[in-house]
């Protein structure tokens, strides 16, 4: 039953440690779902940082730069430009080739021109006056025809062999900036940009829900005779993130009742000669844009992530002062998109993108052109988010399964192989695929989960150890206990068989001191030689089983393995020897009793383990050769001697110890014969009382005469040992058994052992 409840309550540990890594996995799908604004920052920050660690790629060579620099304001002029120099730009580039000119410049006010307005105002002047002379009027319109700046645009515009995109921007709805056009300048602004909205748009399950698609209030368009003068027209508004990072190009802006392109998507376009441009949607928003055969991966909001080729300067640039003076070979102009922007300092716009926090707005639609262009796409599948939530589940349940079942150092090296793995992992399908998969989530779920049951498991093995050190503290040695600590195991209910020693001591004659002390010096006195005893086992890193009146029991070779386990119970009774000795003279000296023990150590094969029931069980060892041990002590009064040791310890000391055979016995209840050995000292320590050592040869030969009922050499042989060491236990046993077996021999079939008839 006791064995039930511990297995009951192992698994009421495992289901704690589940129900902690349960719950931190809903919490962390949860924030995943609902997206947590602080986790998504720092996932932007790993998705940037995939882009630093992967480098700059090689463009498609589609996409050439011409620049408003610095050179170009020296040479050309001041800024603003006149529209002659546009129109002077387009019509060198359609000369040498280029296939598209996209502009990120808007040409959204009429060109101040100062011929032009005094031209007006001479027409003005001249209508006043009421002149009609026909001559005059025509020559005025010439000269205004050929002094007006916009439409000399316009007509280098009409007659571009490239494909000219201009661009503009939307007032978005809910912007600070929001257009107060009226509704009838807003038509009119809207029919401006009509030719260039999303030419096929299909719809699926009825209109999207309001608000997914980015809605603008109103745009900001270019003059109407240079929109109508263009093949077509692009927004160039980005949105950046809530961190400020440029991330995603808004590939579908919707506008009155139609959806429009940007700059970048119209560029690419006409780069690719015009194929089928279609945009998808569906209830939920954007469902997919195809350009002729390929597919733009975007977002339900029509947001096209940019995978950036590199830092700045990462596309050819050409100042457009080269190109007007006709210095720069047609064909790095020939058959590119050239995109015209600005890169002189207080004319141009910059951005923050992950490759740098200076990035010319101009790149960035370059790099979206060339990722249309090459179809090549940075994309979260719709599978991103299935595996993002497995990713969690999986790592934090790993991270569980390391917690619980590795140690400290191997569940830390465990996890951290788990973490750089998804981020290895992460990186690679990005690197490689261009597949955005969610590192944050899954390594809060991983740490979270490891920390929590990490935590717990520390909880509990501190709990352990207060339950070990309360079971183990009072009876092995501290360092025993620190073994201990190591597995926990060993104090469940049950036990296994291995081979052990087993001493035990008792002392001689005590019990009849309580006839002279009270109860309460009894105590005293005995908690006295308890302690000293005691810590002589401890000593010998022993085990103290028990107290049982006068009588301690101890342990060696368990519960911490101890190969050497019978040399330190003959060490530690041989020390219990020498301290009972040193007390007896301290206590002769303070008139208490002197203090004799008869002690025993056996070895043997033993079950040890927790013994007991369910309702109270204790460390112990239980067996034949535990009950050999107990007898050894009991025979000790038998032959007069202090410490007895079984012939299985004797097998497994060595030379350290002096030992002699003292006779071969058969105990109460048993039919195997024993040989005992008395235990006299360690090997290099002197003979006690300056006895003659070869007595113990004596006594050897003495006990070979014995046992081949050689009764009178025996005889004679012990009375000498006895006469050498001047008393000798043993020997004046032995020496009566002589003599009793002169007068009445034994049975024939006597084998030489005796017969214990008592315990």
């Amino acid at each position: 039953m006791k064995e039930k409840l511990r297995v009951v309550l192992r698994r009421l540990g495992r289901l704690r440690r589940t129900s902690i890594t349960v719950g931190i996995l809903i919490a962390v799908v949860a924030l995943f779902v609902t997206e947590t604004t602080v986790l998504d920052q720092f996932e932007l920050r790993t998705y940037d940082l995939r882009f630093v660690s992967r480098g700059a790629l090689p463009t498609a060579n589609a996409v050439v730069l011409a620049m408003i620099d610095e050179k170009s304001l020296a040479t050309e002029g001041r800024w603003p430009w006149p529209r002659t120099k546009f129109a002077a730009l387009v019509d060198r580039l359609s000369e040498a080739g280029a296939k598209v000119i996209a502009f990120d410049v808007g040409f959204l006010e009429p060109d101040e021109n100062s011929e032009l307005r005094l031209l007006d105002e001479l027409i003005g002047t001249v209508a006043k006056l009421g002149t009609t002379d026909p001559k005059l009027a025509a020559m005025l319109a010439t000269r205004r025809e050929h002094a007006d700046n916009d439409r000399a645009l316009a007509d280098s515009l009409r007659r571009s062999k490239a494909a000219v995109v201009l661009g503009y921007f939307f007032h978005m709805r809910g912007d600070r900036t929001t257009s107060a056009a009226t509704p009838d300048a807003i038509a009119r602004d809207l029919e401006a940009i009509d030719r260039s909205k999303y030419p096929l748009v299909t719809a699926r399950g009825g209109a999207s829900a309001p608000g997914v698609i980015p809605e603008a209030a109103a745009p900001e368009g270019n003059l109407p005779v240079l929109a109508e003068a263009a093949r077509s027209s692009g927004y160039f508004s980005v949105k950046q993130d809530s961190d400020g990072v440029v991330r995603w190009m808004p590939l579908v802006i919707a506008a009155g009742d139609e959806l429009f392109p940007p700059l970048s998507m119209l560029a690419a376009w006409h780069y690719l000669d015009e194929p089928r441009l279609m945009v998808k949607t569906g209830p939920y928003g954007i469902e997919g844009i195809l350009l002729g055969d390929r597919g733009v991966p975007t977002d339900e909001s029509g947001r096209l992530l940019i995978d950036y080729l590199g830092p700045p300067r990462t596309f050819p640039h050409v100042s457009i002062g080269d190109v007007l003076a006709g210095a720069i070979p047609a064909e790095t102009l020939r058959d590119k998109i050239i995109l015209v922007g600005a890169a002189a300092t207080g004319i141009y716009d910059t951005r923050t993108t992950p490759f740098s926090t200076v990035h010319p707005g101009v790149e960035i639609h370059a790099s979206v052109i060339d990722n249309l262009v090459s179809d090549r796409f940075i994309s979260r599948p719709t599978w991103s988010e299935l595996y993002d939530v497995f990713a969690i589940v999986v790592l934090g349940t790993l991270a569980a399964f390391g917690a619980a079942r590795l140690g400290a150092l191997p569940s830390l090296a465990f996890v951290s192989l788990l973490f750089a793995g998804h981020v290895f992992i992460a990186r690679l399908l990005f690197v490689e695929s261009g597949i955005w998969l969610n590192i944050v989530y899954p390594l809060l779920a991983l740490v979270a989960v490891y920390m929590a049951v990490t935590v717990y498991q520390f909880i509990g093995e501190q709990r352990e150890r207060r339950r070990i050190r309360d079971a183990f503290g009072r009876y092995v040695a501290p360092v025993v206990v620190e073994e201990m600590l190591k597995d926990p195991s060993r104090l469940e209910l049950g036990g296994e068989e291995k081979l052990l020693t087993v001493l035990f001591s008792d002392l001689q004659g005590f019990t009849s001191y309580s006839e002279r002390y009270a109860p309460r010096e009894m105590i005293e006195l005995l908690s006295e030689y308890y302690a000293r005893m005691t810590e002589r086992v401890f000593a010998c890193e022993g085990t103290l089983k028990e107290y049982v009146g006068d009588e301690l029991m101890a342990i060696f070779g368990a519960p911490v393995e101890q190969p050497d386990h019978a040399r330190r119970a003959c060490r530690a009774a041989l020390e219990m020897k020498t301290h009972r000795e040193a007390m007896s003279r301290e206590w002769a000296d303070r008139g208490r009793p002197p203090l004799h023990a008869r002690t025993g150590v056996n070895s043997g094969i033993m079950l040890v383990g927790n013994i007991g029931s369910r309702y109270r069980f204790s460390y112990g060892v239980l067996g034949d050769n535990v009950n050999l041990g107990s007898r050894l002590e009991g025979l000790n009064k038998e032959y007069g001697t202090e410490i007895l040791v079984g012939e299985n310890s004797v097998a497994l000391l060595g030379d350290e110890f002096r030992l002699r055979e003292v006779d071969m016995v058969r105990v109460v209840g048993k039919l195997k014969t024993v040989r005992i050995y008395e235990l006299l000292g360690l090997a290099e320590s002197a003979p006690e009382n300056g006895a003659d050592p070869s007595a113990f040869a004596d006594y050897a030969a003495a006990l070979e005469a014995y046992r081949t009922q050689h009764w009178v050499a025996a005889a004679g042989l012990f009375e000498a040992v006895i006469a050498k060491r001047g008393t000798d236990g043993p020997s004046a046993t032995m020496l009566g058994r002589c003599r009793a077996f002169l007068a009445m021999p034994p049975a024939e079939d006597w084998d030489g052992v005796y017969e214990a008839t008592r315990k």
